[in-house]
């Protein structure tokens, strides 16, 4: 077994991403020597070649490429145990880490989330979130670098528990000028003649209509790829285009006449989100409250809409 030393597990990470010991050097203030015996050391610990030396720079091995796999999550790994004892300095007695999807974040997650820190007790609780889209949320939750994680429960959640959480409904924003403006409730095909304003391809939403769209067989023509649902809209605002997107969130573009959201009538336009985790019974005290409140304020909002 072999005891790493984390600086020239971080040296090693800097010098295959430069692909130079002298450019990685410069990032750690220390010489293109004092870095190149760091690597033949961790080379002679290891007893195999790491990197590829050459002309224009160095390049890993495969045995190289294994460790810089392994190198970034013990560098993650301890970079969150210095995060999370220097939380302790400042009397933070109990921490969450959140992954959660762009919908939830932009939704009602941070108010939610709030509300939870205000009540009696929580007080020295701290909850720190991370935006990621659904695949890469469920892979950060397996592998411990989150504990709580929210998304659409379409997702595979595979072997992680879970909880429900809210629901939200996706509309179509469109310019007032728009064809369908006049409509109150359309289906996802009568968008399709239209030119659309979408999401990156790893969003939760481009894949479902992508998939809606292979279903009906039509193409999706997509006049403008944007990173959130405030860009998308502020398109749609500007006439590039209409855009598919939570009608909740639409709302407040919406209230000024700025543009109309149509209710998408489509069964799938309706999502669940949920909360999810390895197992509950593993979790730390202070994100299994967090998990049972937010669970629990989403049934409330439910019973108070029904």
């Amino acid at each position: 077994m072999h005891d790493f030393d984390l600086t020239s597990l971080r040296l090693f990470v800097a010098v295959c991403d430069q692909r130079n010991l002298a450019r990685a050097g410069e990032q750690a203030h220390l010489g293109v020597s004092a870095v190149s015996k760091r690597m033949t050391q961790l080379e002679e610990q290891l007893n195999v070649p790491l990197l590829l030396r050459h002309r224009r720079g160095v390049t890993p091995t495969p045995a190289g490429e294994i460790l810089l796999e392994h190198a970034r999550v013990m560098l993650s790994g301890a970079d969150k145990v210095a995060r999370d004892m220097a939380a302790y300095q400042h009397g933070v007695r109990g921490q969450v880490r959140m992954l959660a999807s762009v919908s939830s974040i932009t939704e009602s997650l941070p108010d939610d989330i709030a509300a939870f820190l205000q009540l009696p007790g929580h007080a020295h609780i701290r909850v720190d979130i991370e935006e990621r889209n659904s695949t890469e949320l469920l892979r950060g939750i397996r592998e411990g670098e989150g504990q709580l994680g929210v998304c659409w429960d379409a997702t595979d959640f595979g072997t992680l528990q879970s909880l429900p959480y809210r629901e939200d409904h996706l509309g179509v924003a469109v310019h007032p000028a728009h064809p369908l403006a006049r409509l109150k409730r359309c289906r996802f095909e009568q968008t399709l003649d239209s030119e659309h304003v979408g999401l990156p391809g790893s969003s939760a939403v481009h894949t479902m209509l992508a998939r809606a769209a292979a279903i009906i067989g039509k193409p999706l023509h997509y006049r403008a790829v944007v990173s959130t649902f405030d860009a998308a809209l502020r398109c749609v605002r500007a006439g590039l285009g209409l855009a598919i997107v939570p009608g909740e969130i639409a709302q407040s573009f919406a209230r000024d006449g700025q543009i109309k959201v149509i209710a998408l009538s489509d069964a799938w336009a309706k999502r669940r989100f949920r909360i999810c985790f390895q197992d509950e019974a593993y979790l730390s005290p202070a994100a299994r409250l967090l998990a049972r409140h937010l669970s629990a304020v989403a049934s409330q909002a439910e019973l108070q809409s029904a």
